[in-house]
């Protein structure tokens, strides 16, 4: 008798701890599956953001093969994307220029950009750019490329009367009759709607059949800024072009550049 009691008692015991080491298994297996779905999400994931960011690279690579030839370097170019201008936004920088052959070019902003223009047959080109180092920079970017007709003007950022700081009256001095405005400063960070003052003083002073080029449209200010300078030049058409950042180009709608 005891021994059956035993026996019984055992047999119980044995049936508990299956029920729990199955109970254990399958709380284990869903486990197992959430974390197995949790990263195979990740994984697609990243997948994802990595094909987009070789297929952007590859694009990039092939706007500078594009790019060189059309520019006859005799030194090296630095380094460009990230700050720098994408290659891609250069490229079309070199082929609106080739199309219109701008008398005067004005630019904000200066950079491998500036040296682009010029390469590309800008006759006169004013860069502003309100950073000395950067400035600098460019002028001897432009030297070492034995590069002339282009003036870089040099000078802080200035506050204005509506509260934002732009670039200084003085360095607008003897601007008119602008056939080409490239609009790629100041930089975001130095306040809001950094660039939008162009809008303002630089328009009005746009030959009839200029053309207006705005680098990173992908931004909701710059894209505000595309959209309002469209507007205010109602014979002008604007392209958005799927660059690494947004490029805008409003052209005249008669004698219209095929920008790439």
């Amino acid at each position: 008798m005891n021994t059956d009691i035993v026996l019984v008692a055992s047999l119980v015991l044995v049936i508990a701890a299956l029920a729990y080491l199955v109970r254990s298994i399958r709380a284990l297996h869903r486990k197992v599956n959430r974390n197995a779905d949790r990263v195979s999400k990740e994984l697609s994931g990243q997948t994802g953001r990595i094909k987009s960011e070789l297929a952007d690279v590859y694009h990039q690579f092939e706007a500078i093969e594009q790019l060189l030839p059309l520019l006859k370097l005799s030194a090296p170019l630095p380094p460009s994307r990230g700050w720098a201008a994408s290659p891609d936004f250069l490229l079309t920088l070199a082929h609106v220029t080739k199309s219109i052959r701008p008398r005067l070019t004005v630019e904000l902003g200066s950079g491998t950009s500036t040296l682009v223009l010029a390469k590309s047959g800008a006759k006169k080109i004013i860069s502003l750019d309100h950073s000395p180092e950067f400035g600098a920079q460019t002028r001897e970017m432009l030297a070492a490329h034995k590069v002339r007709g282009v003036e870089i003007r040099i000078h802080e950022l200035e506050s204005y009367p509506s509260g934002y700081k732009w670039y200084a009256k003085s360095t607008l001095k003897g601007l008119a009759k602008i056939d080409l405005l490239v609009i790629d400063g100041p930089p975001s960070s130095t306040n809001s709607d950094a660039r939008y003052p162009a809008l303002e003083h630089l328009i009005s002073l746009l030959s009839p059949k200029a053309t207006v080029i705005l680098d990173d449209v992908y931004r909701d200010e710059e894209r505000k800024l595309a959209d309002a300078i469209a507007k205010a030049l109602p014979h002008h058409v604007m392209t958005i072009l799927s660059h690494e950042k947004g490029t805008a180009v409003i052209s005249p709608k008669s004698g219209r550049t095929n920008a790439t």
